[in-house]
C-alpha cells in the first residue's frame, strides 16, 4: 500500500546537519529573521517562550520537540519580558561554536539542542507548504534521543557519515509529522491523511501516478459523495483532488527529470500523460519551462 508521508519526505531528500547547543541565562531574548531552512530544537533542561510568525507561541520545557519545517521569523527567550536583540540566522549558523545568551556569568537556565538542515528535492518548497508551520511535541523521550544521536553524529568524521545523518534526519522528520497528523493539523496533507476516507484517495493518488483518475473515483474511493468528497478534500487538505493529483505528479516528474537523466516520453508515461507533446504542455505550464530545459538545469 502506498505511504504518502513516505513518498513526501522521500521527494524532500533531506542532506546536510548542523547542529550546536544553545543556552540562555538571566534576562535575555534574540528576534531571528527568516530562515528559510528547516530547524528544530530539543530542551535538554529548562525552560523558556518561543514565538514563531504566525504560529501560537509557545512555553518549551525539559523534553520538548520543536519542528518549523520553514523556518519564518522567531523570537526565543527566558521567561521574563524583555525587548529581543536581532540576529542575523545565516550568520548564526556558519559560527561553528555553541550559542550563549544572556549573563555570561551565570548558570544556563535553559539549554537546548538545536539544528538545521537543507531539502535537496526539486518540489520541496511546494511540499513543506503542504505542512504545519509549528509542530510541537511535548513528552516523547525518542526525539531527545534522536536528537541527541544527531549531534553526536554531526560533530564527528566518521565513514559514512552523510549516509548516517540523512537517514536520522528522515526519521525525525517521520516521527514529527506522525505526531503533527494526530493534532489539529491546519489545512495541508497531514490534516488529509488525518482523516480516513480522505487518506484512501490520497494513497490511491501515489500508489500509481499513472494512472486516469477522476474526481468520482476517489470519491469512491473514499465512500463519499462526489460533493461531500470535493469540499471536504479541499477544506483539509488546503486545494482541490485534481489541482493535488496535478501537483504530486509534477513533483514526481521534476525529481525523474532532475535525478535519473531518462527520456521525456517515459516520464510522460510514468505520471499518466499520453504522449510527450502533451505532457510538455502540462509541464511547462505547471513549472514554467519546458522539461528539457528543465532536465539541463537542474542536472546534478
Amino acid at each position: 500500500m502506498a505511504d504518502p508521508l513516505s513518498d513526501i519526505i522521500t521527494l524532500m531528500r533531506p542532506q546536510a546537519v548542523f547542529t550546536k547547543e544553545i543556552s540562555g541565562a538571566g534576562r535575555w531574548g534574540v528576534r531571528y529573521a527568516d530562515f528559510g531552512h528547516p530547524s528544530f530544537a530539543v530542551v535538554i533542561e529548562g525552560a523558556c517562550r518561543l514565538a514563531v510568525d504566525g504560529e501560537v507561541d509557545l512555553v518549551l520545557r525539559s523534553g520538548d520537540f520543536v519542528l518549523l519545517p520553514a523556518t519564518p521569523g522567531f523570537t526565543i527567550s527566558g521567561l521574563a519580558p524583555v525587548r529581543p536583540d536581532r540576529v542575523d540566522p545565516h550568520a548564526a549558523a556558519r559560527e561553528m561554536q555553541d550559542l550563549r545568551h544572556g549573563d555570561p556569568q551565570r548558570a544556563p537556565d535553559v539549554r537546548l539542542l538545536g539544528g538545521y538542515f537543507v531539502f535537496e528535492g526539486a518540489d520541496s518548497a511546494l511540499l513543506v507548504s503542504l505542512l504545519p508551520g509549528q509542530i510541537h511535541v511535548r513528552g516523547e523521550d525518542r526525539f531527545s534521543t534522536l536528537v541527541r544521536i544527531l549531534v553526536e553524529e554531526s560533530g564527528r568524521d566518521r565513514p559514512g557519515r552523510t549516509l548516517v545523518l540523512a537517514r536520522l534526519v528522515e526519521v525525525l522528520l517521520v516521527e514529527a509529522l506522525r505526531h503533527a497528523q494526530v493534532q489539529d493539523a491546519p489545512p495541508g496533507l497531514l490534516s488529509g491523511l488525518a482523516d480516513p476516507r480522505l487518506a484512501e484517495a490520497i494513497r490511491r493518488m501515489h500508489a500509481d501516478p499513472a494512472r486516469s483518475l477522476t474526481v468520482a473515483e476517489l470519491a469512491r474511493e473514499a465512500a463519499l459523495s462526489r460533493s461531500v468528497f470535493f469540499e471536504r478534500f479541499s477544506r483539509l487538505v488546503g486545494m482541490a483532488p485534481m489541482d493535488y493529483l496535478l501537483t504530486w505528479r509534477m513533483a514526481v516528474a521534476k525529481d525523474m527529470l532532475r535525478r535519473q537523466r531518462i527520456d521525456i516520453a517515459e516520464v510522460a508515461g510514468r505520471i499518466g500523460y499520453g504522449s510527450a507533446s502533451t505532457f510538455s504542455t502540462a509541464f511547462s505550464r505547471h513549472v514554467g519551462q519546458p522539461p528539457g530545459r528543465y532536465a539541463r538545469g537542474a542536472a546534478p
